[in-house]
């Protein structure tokens, strides 16, 4: 096999094992938001796993790629990445959401290694990542920035905000990811607040834009892995709320759902 190869097979068996182990976390809490979760593990595997430079020996060692977990309600998949690079054991995904936890609804930097900023308030992310790109361009680093981000979440004017200095400073190393599932608390983005047509929007604000599946992990490796161009770059992932799990998907109900003992041994059936 070549390494390429290799590569993607590691992703592939390390989503796998972080959907069954957030969907556990979850129904060991009976709090989470699985849905959430499961459209972006495609993206987060392939980011830790295939993309990223970090060492979880030095959490903060300066020439880091940062990434920024805007959607920090998806707790679930960003611990089980964590802790699969090796930043903490996997004891630790067992307090998941309990009194005293370092694992909590949101994800908290100075409780958690590997963590490069407090989210969860939505439209906060990019603005963090933005910041960190502006000083990694003032002192000539070569690290690169990436954040994901809800769709959702996009209807934050904080983004735009964010969006146009990137733009207007040319960050040609941050990247945005879009969690495209079309999906957010109670119905979906385009019946809530429209954001089509998205990719010309993110274009007019000076960023260069893909859209991609966001569940093929070779097409999320070659776009994200790329080299930077000119621009900022924004990577639409179109993706299916609830993905891997068949009562799951593409419904808005399992943005903040907690399955059932019947129902969480039914998607440890289908998550194989």
């Amino acid at each position: 096999m070549t390494d390429r190869s290799n590569t993607l097979a590691t992703i592939r068996d390390n989503a796998l094992w972080m959907r069954r182990q957030a969907f556990t976390m979850v129904h060991k809490a009976q709090l989470g938001h699985p849905g959430g979760d499961f459209s972006a593990t495609d993206i987060i595997a392939t980011l830790y796993f295939g993309v990223l430079r970090f060492d979880p020996t030095d959490p903060r060692k300066p020439t880091r790629d940062r990434f920024v977990m805007s959607k920090g309600h998806a707790t679930g998949v960003l611990y089980t990445a964590l802790c699969k690079a090796g930043y903490y054991p996997e004891s630790w995904l067992e307090t998941y959401m309990g009194p005293g936890s370092k694992l909590n609804g949101h994800p908290n930097r100075q409780y958690l290694p590997g963590v490069e900023a407090n989210t969860g308030p939505l439209g906060h992310g990019l603005p963090i990542a933005t910041g960190i790109a502006i000083a990694g361009q003032i002192d000539g680093a070569d690290f690169r920035t990436f954040v994901l981000t809800g769709d959702g979440e996009l209807q934050e004017g904080s983004n735009w905000e964010a969006a146009m200095t990137a733009g207007h400073r040319r960050l040609n190393r941050l990247t945005v990811i879009v969690d495209r599932n079309r999906l957010q608390q109670g119905q979906g983005t385009e019946e809530t607040s429209s954001l089509d047509p998205l990719p010309e929007k993110w274009r007019a604000f000076g960023w260069e834009v893909a859209e991609v599946d966001g569940h093929d992990h070779a097409a999320l490796l070659e776009v994200l892995g790329a080299e930077p161009g000119e621009k900022p770059r924004c990577v639409i992932a179109n993706t299916i709320k609830g993905k891997g799990v068949s009562f799951m998907e593409n419904q808005a109900k399992w943005h903040h759902g907690v399955p059932n003992d019947t129902q969480y041994a039914q998607a440890m059936e289908e998550l194989v």
